[in-house]
């Protein structure tokens, strides 16, 4: 019989954008990456769009998309984000789905999910239609079809969920095999328990509705999946490949398919090189003719269901308890923690759901009168979450609106369809995952709620708060210091909050350090300079000015004025405040102008009091990602002296500590930690300098040894990927360019000497578009041993140090 093979990954990451920003601000922990988003993308979600073929020896043999290969989710938060952040990934993604098309019969590899990973059992029905709805708009709008199939976060399920996939045009999901309660063949009379994971999982399986709808369930092979994530399945591409095939039997008389489902961050994040595993036995699979690789959409068009399934109901694929997981104490937690429990996790469900019923209200009363069906407004609100030009977002209003909508109505529905965006994402899942309610997951979510509430008491409804914080407090943290939820929301949630006059004050505070536009994007605003002087005595800064800021999510607008003293270093005291009118805007402006020539600064100080409130602004008051680039312009002239002196200490004692060592005698300590300091940062500048001398990153090498000191590999590694990466970058738009290949061999050279790993997997790819675009002219060049053979000779080399077989890649460019 027929034996197919489907390899599903589900790839998704926690939301992690600041409620009130709608981006991703830096998170030390990512290091050296901005954040975590970036992070995974590099271990996982690019290296997935180029799987590498290797030989034998390791080395490269050919480069070509897993993605197009397998079955795939991703998020639609996390498309969202890589859509901006990770561009060619995103592209890179969306070309495979394109791919797969043109290789399964017309079926896409890429499923929908729905949006914003809620378990969908736990969710009110309105909800489920919503969550769906926005999960197919969203492929939709990237993918530029109809998805066939949509995953359940943590493939949580009942019958109602099914129902809203059928109603939605869904054909199937994929489901965990202790999910199947019983099975028959369709037209037979008797039904067969297979409860405990007894299910066949080489069939797909019809579910017939009570609506009279049906759709068509896949559960996959459970042991080989638990072993691709939890038994080092991927440390040998063939051991994969074997384990896979293994799951097919003799004794099966039908069309068989062996599929897995995984976290997809387990191929290179979870397990670094992960996705080489898979692509290797993905090769060995197909190039053996040992199974048909395919897709759960063609699948299903080649063999229909010919049994029927009845599901377990309010069952999942991460909690044996079924959906406790995201309610109660069930005992599922991520481990690591002894003493710890999660009774806090009911108590924070009963707040968000009684919270999520009061915006409900809220949100019906405030939209009767302007909007014709509210529920029909949220439903279609995705839509300008994929485009919130000014021309979406007035025929979306003009399209459900009672009536004409003047500026003040506009961003009063606008916020009632945010603060139901937020209702919606406050039920992510991952907040009840661990195993803390004080964990970044669950103060996530509980910003969504805090920005929710924020929104329902712009419109008028300010009661919320306080029986929101009354019911967080009966959810207790394990950590004595955060006490409660409520404490929680109070420390963590109160002080992030956003307004109109905390983003002016960001934009006054950074006008002393930035040069602004007449007009400025700050994250999810936009600034208008009305006004602007800035006035300099020695270190001494004054900045005077009026903006005008909007929204781009709600259009809110205000228009603010302030004034910034800056006095050197991180001193800076800023007062802001709504405009109050030109008269009173230029008085002030010219008593802090007058009193700031006159170098009266404490008088100033006085003046911002009275203009302005008692409540100032400082560097502390900034967005955390321009409060670093700040602080980095402001500690840059320390760090050059500190840099100084531990060069001129090391150049000053080398000969010293060469003459201890000679002796016998133990070099002290601090000579050591000089030397280290010294000819680490010597070493990273060798590689941002224009152009690379070998010969010196040998001879610093070399001390390195000599004096056995430890080299920052984290910030030498990303200086030099960069610099590599960029070079790479520079020669494939101009492959003629001698001396860019030059500085290309120079610094992939230099790189074979150092005492570093340097991740080469950007560096490669583009070594490989290369290839393929001129591989004829290096082929013909080797062969006809032409005159420009020292370029194809270059090249070939360049490629031996970036681990290519480049005759065998050479020979395989006609398959590409």
């Amino acid at each position: 019989m027929e034996r197919f093979l489907c390899v599903h990954g589900h790839f998704y990451q926690p939301p992690r954008e600041n409620p009130w920003l709608e981006s991703v601000e830096i998170q030390d922990s990512a290091y050296p990456y901005h954040d975590w988003n970036e992070r995974i993308t590099a271990e996982c979600y690019a290296p997935n769009t180029a799987s590498r073929n290797l030989d034998h020896d390791g080395r490269i043999m050919g480069i070509i998309s897993n993605y197009a290969r397998i079955s795939f989710n991703f998020g639609p938060t996390l498309l969202s984000w890589m859509e901006k952040h990770s561009p060619d990934t995103y592209r890179s993604i969306l070309e495979a789905d394109r791919q797969s098309i043109a290789w399964r019969s017309g079926h896409g590899a890429a499923l929908a999910q729905v949006y914003n990973h809620v378990i969908m059992p736990l969710a009110t029905l309105r909800d489920k239609r919503a969550q769906v709805q926005w999960g197919i708009r969203d492929f939709e709008h990237r993918f530029q079809r109809f998805p066939e199939g949509m995953w359940l976060a943590e493939t949580a399920v009942d019958i109602e969920t099914l129902e809203v996939l059928a109603e939605g045009g869904i054909g199937f999901t994929i489901l965990a095999p202790h999910q199947a309660a019983a099975v028959r063949k369709i037209g037979s009379g008797s039904w067969k328990d297979v409860h405990g994971s007894r299910v066949d999982p080489s069939q797909a399986y019809l579910c017939r509705l009570p609506s009279g709808r049906s759709i068509s369930l896949f559960f996959y092979d459970g042991p080989v999946s638990q072993a691709v994530a939890f038994e080092k399945l991927l440390n040998s591409g063939e051991q994969f490949a074997a384990r896979l095939i293994s799951g097919f039997s003799s004794h099966r008389r039908h069309p068989q398919l062996i599929h897995i489902a995984t976290d997809g961050e387990t191929y290179g994040h979870h397990h670094h090189f992960g996705e080489m595993a898979l692509g290797q036995a993905l090769d060995h699979i197909e190039g053996n003719g040992l199974a048909r690789l395919t897709n759960y959409g063609e699948f299903l068009a080649l063999h229909p269901a010919v049994h029927e399934v009845q599901i377990v109901e309010n069952s999942s694929w991460s909690c044996i308890h079924g959906i406790e997981r995201w309610r109660s104490n069930c005992g599922c937690n991520s481990g690591g923690n002894l003493g710890w429990n999660q009774q806090w996790r009911q108590p924070l469900r009963d707040a968000l759901d009684n919270l999520g019923g009061q915006l409900a209200a809220c949100y019906e009363e405030g939209m009767a009168e302007y909007i014709r069906d509210p529920w029909a407004a949220r439903d279609d609100y995705v839509d300008l979450l994929l485009d919130r030009s000014v021309d979406n977002v007035a025929a979306f209003l003009f399209r459900h609106s009672l009536r004409p909508l003047d500026e003040n109505a506009g961003v009063t529905v606008l916020s009632l369809l945010e603060m139901q965006r937020h209702a919606m994402l406050m039920f992510t899942s991952c907040g009840w995952f661990f195993d803390e309610l004080s964990g970044l997951e669950t103060v996530q979510i509980i910003q969504y709620a805090g920005r929710a509430i924020q929104l329902a008491g712009k419109v008028g409804r300010g009661d919320i708060e306080t029986a929101f914080l009354e019911s967080l407090a009966l959810a207790g943290s394990n950590i004595p210091d955060h006490v409660n939820g409520a404490e929680i929301y109070l420390k963590f949630v109160k002080p992030a909050m956003i307004d109109l006059i905390k983003v002016g004050a960001h934009y006054a505070v950074s006008s002393v350090f930035e040069e602004y536009g007449e007009e400025t994007g700050i994250f999810s605003y936009r600034a208008y300079r009305e006004d602007f002087q800035i006035f300099h005595t020695g270190q001494m800064k004054l900045a005077v000015g009026r903006i005008f800021i909007r929204s781009s999510i709600t259009r809110k607008s205000d228009r603010i004025s302030f004034c910034t003293l800056y006095f050197g270093g991180h001193a800076l005291n800023c007062g802001v405040r709504s405009f109050l009118g030109e008269e009173a805007y230029l008085a002030m402006k010219d008593e802090v102008v007058s009193t700031f020539n006159e170098s009266d600064f404490a008088a100033i100080i006085r003046l911002m009091d009275n203009h302005f409130g008692m409540h100032n602004y400082c560097l502390k008051d900034l967005f955390r990602d321009e409060q670093r680039h700040i602080l980095q312009l402001i500690i840059s002239g320390t760090l050059q002296e500190f840099e100084d002196k531990f060069n001129t200490l090391y150049e000053n004692s080398r000969s010293l500590m060469g003459f201890l060592r000679e002796t016998g005698m133990p070099v002290p300590q601090r000579f050591i930690t000089t030397a280290e300091t010294a000819l680490n940062l010597h070493l990273q500048k060798l590689f941002v300098t224009d152009m690379i001398d070998v010969e010196q990153v040998r001879a610093i090498v070399g001390e390195i040894t000599v004096w056995n000191v430890a080299v920052d590999t984290v910030a030498l590694e990303f200086i030099i990927r960069r610099r590599l990466e960029g070079a790479m970058a520079a020669l494939l738009e101009d492959q003629d360019d001698d001396r860019r290949l030059c500085e290309v061999l120079l610094l992939a050279e230099s790189i074979a000497v150092l005492p570093v790993g340097v991740n080469l997997w950007q560096a490669q790819n583009l070594y490989w578009e290369m290839l393929k675009s001129g591989a004829a002219a290096v082929q013909s060049g080797i062969d006809n041993k032409s005159e420009n053979i020292s370029t194809k000779e270059s090249v070939l080399k360049l490629g031996h140090l970036l681990y290519f077989n480049a005759g065998a890649a050479l020979a395989a460019r006609g398959n590409v």
